[in-house]
């Protein structure tokens, strides 16, 4: 597949059955790096407030902060497609607090969309930026700025309640003009019905293998946290491991006078 350079081309991915490969990242070295790679579109998550500032949940990230490493990334990665996610607080309040947000994310950061949690609830929020040009990737299932409305990070879908709302969800965000949906932590059943149903691609994360894409945290995917395993997780690396090896290294030989060796001092 081509790479993703403009929503149509999700469209198309779909159409096609060419699967989506999303990745999250928060800075300039993992971003070039990314873009040496096939990976078809950059998510700067709000999912940073875990992974790069240790916080708990997603809940303290600020827009500022989300604009702040949507622009590393850019720069890192000047060709790729970048979704934004729009953190907790800034589009709740009001259809003019997330126009102007977004609006804000798309012209400073350069942004190619924003990514925002949740459905019916936010049908005229998603209709009000899109009629703005602003495009909007949905997000359903477990969506973590609602961690503790929904009582953890659990599940969702697996009642014949939650589930039929996430189906309904999952139409009405497509008919106010989402041009993708992740779909989060739900039963693999549920996402391939999603999945079929929609005419725009589903992207999962822990959802199964019948979405039209997956996505993974960078963090994650690399092995940094040795704690983290949840069972969705395929960890393709174990970094966490070689940054230890290595700075110990660094280390001892400081500390034994190895380094700076010869090869290493001006004359």
């Amino acid at each position: 597949m081509a790479a993703i350079a403009t929503i149509n081309d999700f469209k198309k991915a779909k159409e096609n059955k060419e699967p989506i490969a999303m990745i999250t990242c928060y800075e300039f070295a993992f971003a070039r790096i990314i873009e040496q790679t096939g990976i078809d579109v950059i998510l700067v998550g709000d999912s940073l407030g875990m992974v790069v500032a240790g916080h708990t949940s997603t809940i303290p990230v600020t827009l500022d902060q989300m604009i702040y490493h949507a622009e590393i990334v850019r720069r890192g990665a000047p060709n790729a497609f970048i979704v934004c996610d729009l953190p907790f607080m800034s589009y709740h309040v009001s259809v003019e607090d997330a126009l102007r947000n977004s609006g804000r994310v798309m012209k400073v950061t350069g942004s190619n969309a924003v990514k925002l949690e949740g459905g019916r609830d936010f049908r005229a929020t998603v209709e009000a930026l899109v009629r703005a040009s602003i495009p909007v990737m949905g997000h359903l299932g477990l969506t973590p700025q609602s961690v503790h409305k929904l009582g953890g990070y659990t599940v969702q879908g697996r009642e014949e309640d939650k589930r039929r709302i996430m189906i309904e969800d999952a139409k009405i965000l497509e008919e106010a003009g989402a041009f993708s949906l992740v779909l989060e932590m739900v039963p693999e059943e549920l996402a391939h019905e999603i999945s079929r149903m929609l005419s725009i691609p589903t992207i999962g994360i822990g959802a199964g293998r019948y979405c039209d894409g997956q996505v993974l945290v960078i963090n994650d995917l690399l092995g940094m946290d040795e704690r983290f395993t949840p069972k969705f997780l395929k960890k393709y690396a174990n970094l966490a491991e070689v940054a230890k090896s290595a700075i110990q290294g660094y280390c001892d030989e400081v500390k034994s006078g190895a380094f700076p060796a010869e090869g290493n001092v001006f004359k």
